[in-house]
């Protein structure tokens, strides 16, 4: 039997912005999440994370820290690394901008084009300043090593390719809504 025409049209405009909506109020939701959780597991986890699998941050083999870590060596660590989260979280903050402006139904706006840029851009910045604080955490968890033994790794990992790919996608879908929106300016004028 055939489906119905109920069941083969699609949503109207008013459905497809009230599913935009509801699903960007619960974006909203997880960017606060996020904003509130991430620093608190960055916290923890360069306080509890045992020198072995500390080593990975610095792209490092778990022998390569051959002293015990000392507090500050965590501490520092921990801070080198808080500034690509720190760059991730301005970004996660202008996407959470960006998902108000949906909820309330402004989607083509000017502004929703800057935040997803913003968004772009400092993603992309905290997939640079990962590579560089992986580097410098490797100096620091090696520096209580005997002389000969200490390290300076470099390292780029798929998930720093993959978080700098993301970031050029989000950066020209907000260039393409930016085209649209001039070119649904310019048709205006025509009328």
């Amino acid at each position: 039997m055939p489906p119905s025409t109920d069941e083969t049209a699609s949503p109207s405009a008013g459905d497809l912005m009230q599913r935009i909506q509801r699903i960007s109020r619960a974006m909203v939701l997880a960017c606060n999440a996020l904003m509130a959780l991430l620093p608190v597991a960055l916290v923890w986890y360069w306080s509890a994370t045992s020198a072995g699998e500390l080593a990975a941050q610095g792209n490092l083999s778990p022998a390569a820290i051959q002293s015990p870590l000392q507090a500050w060596q965590r501490m520092a660590a921990g801070a080198v690394t808080a500034v690509p989260l720190a760059l991730l979280l301005a970004g996660i903050w202008q996407a959470r901008r960006c998902f108000v402006q949906f909820a309330l139904g402004q989607v083509f706006t000017k502004q929703a084009t800057a935040q997803l840029r913003r968004f772009a851009g400092w993603v992309a910045a905290a997939a640079g300043a990962a590579i560089v604080a992986g580097a410098i955490t490797s100096v620091l968890l090696t520096l209580n090593n005997p002389p000969g033994m200490r390290h300076l790794a470099i390292g780029i990992s798929s998930s720093h390719v993959f978080t700098a790919f993301f970031a050029a996608l989000v950066w020209l879908m907000a260039d393409v809504i930016g085209q649209g929106q001039l070119l649904a300016e310019e048709n205006r004028q025509f009328i």
